[in-house]
């Protein structure tokens, strides 16, 4: 009797073997279910052993074959892979591939009613209404009808008994509208015309081909990485293409673009799907049937059947990174996944990471320049405004140049940008009597006050309380004061000063869901909003053609902190946001408000010397063996006390492996110190760049025996030191 070996998506160490019963067809990679304690669970079989594995041995039988196509070797083979890189079990890492498993079986079934034109014998008023809301919104459920008439769903099985209705079974999950390579994509210039050819070629030779679109803001990357899309469409008729986009940008003007191009709207996989359209979605892409993917990190773990292109666009943005359950950077991810299927992987971003642009120096990629915009539109003049010389007034933000320069493009008819990433009103609540500073309980987290709303959050934890009347520590009334800007007290003032400008907040608390986020983007394309103040939602995805001023409020908040990529990422995201202006015809400028004009980027974001400010940032990186140059993983223990993480740690950093090159720093309090209750200890680990740090967290690992209440993690390359 063969056995299988099967994978389940639990925290387990390692497959467990099953006999196949005779009669069952059990390949590799089938979806199964199989008995594991008390229940049948679903897990997937990563190979077949030959008959003489289950000899001599009281196996379990594998129970059930699910109708559906086996996972492919290279995504077992990428399971197992990324579950060794990130020192996680391989169950947990497919416990994220079988997010929706619900799409395993058949499409759920709805019944609809149509109209048949025959009228029936007794026509009430209540029948009219629903005969006419039949007629204008064609076949819908019972409950639909009901609703739209404002009837009961009695009076849809009346009208069906008496023939007025036919109903009909349906799948609710249909398969998406098949893409069209075909039809008229924009116009290219040379430059992208020249960068597309090269994309396209490596599409039409088959095998592992990696990219980098490196273009500045409004160059055409999306046309360009388009044109690989319609060859993969072309060369293979069952090719699965995936896009990945930080969620943030997954916005319906990207999505439209798509369905423009290819005359169909791409599969989505994001974080804000019902569990229907996630069902659906992945049923398609297991079946193959979803041809382009367009989605966020997690739908690089999407069991396709034959992944042929992976296109990663704003390569660099740091929301790629994965910082609970699995600890992943989906960029790298993607790499290494094509590589197994033997794809091309496409990286475009107008401010690459360091290390994507060390890959593309070495060698390891190709790299496709775009350095203008199409058209007559350029990139905008950007301007540093220096506070120490000329800050706002008491208790304001914005200076008086900047002010000037936004009224100046109100009387001209256009619009302003401004950025200040930022929530809510004041991100700091401090009572004016004791000082005390207001945090979220069992944390070292200051709550943001949201003065639209009423509330104190923690957008660390999501805690919120009704802001109160007296001061929780002392009791003092009305002591309560906010300290800091955030978007809402930044719109406060515009107001003040424009008191006919049109204003909005674009931000994770004013655009909750899809229809709120295109609505603001609607109203800032038709020019129904003068002044748009945003956090780095605005930065990406988004063409406002008469957007000729960007203000940048606070250009130094992203600079604090001890993390190494602060100067690299406060340098992308306001060259993301100062590249919203100019995007047409009208030129544009920014303004960006800075404490330190000299900091290297913000005089590199002047001069727009992006290549000059990453020299810098190689230069030190690469003296201190730093990422690119050396690799960092972090762990962090966490308990219900100071004192217990504090002795554990001790006992952990004595079963530290010996390894040439390698330094442990720690253990040290995290900068959260404590969070949900839970005391925090980091250590980090930094190794040689040809070091397997992978392996020497595994060893490092397995040697622990944690007490039940103490909780580890382990990051390897962290991009968050908190």
């Amino acid at each position: 009797m063969p056995v299988a070996r099967i994978l389940f998506p639990l925290p387990l160490p390692e497959p467990f073997d099953y006999a196949i019963p005779v009669g069952l067809a059990v390949p590799e990679g089938a979806y199964v279910a199989a008995p594991l304690g008390k229940y049948e669970r679903l897990g997937i079989v990563l190979e077949i052993l030959p008959d003489s594995a289950g000899e001599g041995r009281k196996l379990k039988e594998v129970a059930h074959v699910y109708d559906a196509p086996p996972m492919p070797r290279s995504m077992r083979d990428f399971i197992l892979w990324a579950a060794k890189y990130t020192v996680s079990h391989p169950g947990h890492v497919l416990g994220m591939v079988l997010r929706a498993r619900a799409g395993l079986g058949p499409s759920p079934t709805e019944t609809v009613y149509h109209l048949t034109g025959q009228e029936p014998l007794r026509l009430t008023e209540a029948r009219s209404r629903l005969l006419a809301a039949a007629e204008e919104l064609g076949p819908q459920t019972a409950t639909a009808l009901a609703a739209a008439a404002e009837v009961s769903s009695g009076v849809v099985k009346g009208l069906a008994e008496a023939g007025a209705l036919r109903p009909e079974v349906v799948e609710t999950d249909l398969p998406y509208t098949e893409p069209s390579p075909d039809l008229p994509g924009a116009v290219l210039t040379d430059e992208q015309a020249e960068a597309a050819k090269e994309l396209t070629a490596a599409v039409a030779s088959g095998g592992f081909h990696t990219f980098l679109i490196d273009g500045v803001t409004g160059s055409g990357k999306t046309e360009v990485y388009f044109e690989a899309i319609a060859e993969a469409l072309r060369r293979d008729p069952e090719a699965q293409i995936l896009v990945l986009l930080p969620e943030i940008a997954l916005t319906q003007a990207i999505l439209s673009r798509f369905e423009a191009r290819f005359g169909a709207a791409p599969a989505p996989w994001h974080s804000g799907l019902s569990d229907k359209d996630r069902r659906r979605t992945w049923r398609e892409v297991v079946h193959g049937r979803a041809r382009i993917v367009i989605g966020a990190r997690s739908a690089l773990f999407l069991p396709y059947r034959r992944l042929k292109l992976i296109i990663i666009d704003e390569e660099h943005d740091g929301s790629y990174k994965q910082e609970d359950g699995v600890t992943y950077h989906a960029r790298d991810m993607a790499v290494m996944r094509a590589k197994l299927e033997e794809a091309v992987v496409v990286l475009a971003s107008a401010t690459p990471a360091l290390e994507t642009m060390v890959n593309a120096e070495l060698g390891r990629y190709t790299r496709l320049q775009l350095s203008a915009r199409p058209g007559a539109s350029r990139l905008p003049d950007v301007e540093l405004v220096d506070l120490r010389r000329a800050p706002p007034e008491r208790n304001h933000w914005l200076s008086p140049h900047l002010i000037r320069a936004m009224q100046e493009t109100f009387e001209a008819g256009e619009q302003t940008l401004l950025f200040l990433n930022r929530r809510g009103y004041a991100p700091l609540v401090i009572c004016k009597s004791c000082g005390e500073r207001l945090k979220t309980p069992g944390t070292e987290n200051w709550l943001t006050e949201h003065r639209y709303t009423g509330r104190l959050v923690c957008h660390v934890t999501g805690y919120s309380i009704p802001k109160p009347k007296t001061c929780p520590h002392c009791g003092a009334a009305d002591s309560l004061m906010g300290v800091g800007p955030g978007v809402e007290r930044v719109a406060e003032e515009v107001r003040v000063l424009m008191p006919e400008a049109r204003i909005e907040i674009f931000s994770s608390d004013t655009a909750q869901g899809g229809e709120a986020t295109r609505g603001i983007v609607d109203r800032m394309e038709q020019g129904e909003i003068d002044v748009l103040i945003g956090t780095q939602i605005v930065a990406k995805g988004h063409n406002f053609p008469n957007l000729t001023l960007v203000g940048v409020v606070d250009a130094d908040s992203g600079m604090k902190g001890g993390d190494l990529r602060a100067g690299e990422r406060t340098y992308q995201l306001l060259s993301q946001v100062a590249g919203r202006a100019g995007r047409a015809e009208r030129p544009g400028r920014a303004l960006v408000q800075t404490y330190a004009p000299d900091n290297p980027a913000m005089l590199a974001l002047a001069d727009n010397n992006r290549d000059g400010f990453l020299q810098i940032e190689r230069d030190v990186r690469a003296e201190l063996g730093l990422p690119p140059f050396g690799r960092l993983a972090a762990m962090i223990l966490s308990a219900p006390s100071a004192e217990m993480v504090d002795q554990v740690a001790q006992e952990v950093i004595a079963q530290a492996p010996n390894g040439e090159g390698i330094e442990v720093f720690g253990p040290a309090p995290a900068p959260i110190t404590v969070l949900r209750g839970r005391h925090r200890r980091r250590f980090l680990v930094k190794a040689p760049r040809n070091v397997d740090l992978s392996a020497y967290m595994a060893v490092w690992t397995t040697r622990l025996k944690l007490p039940n209440p103490v909780r580890m993690s382990v990051d390897i390359d962290p991009y968050s030191f908190l």
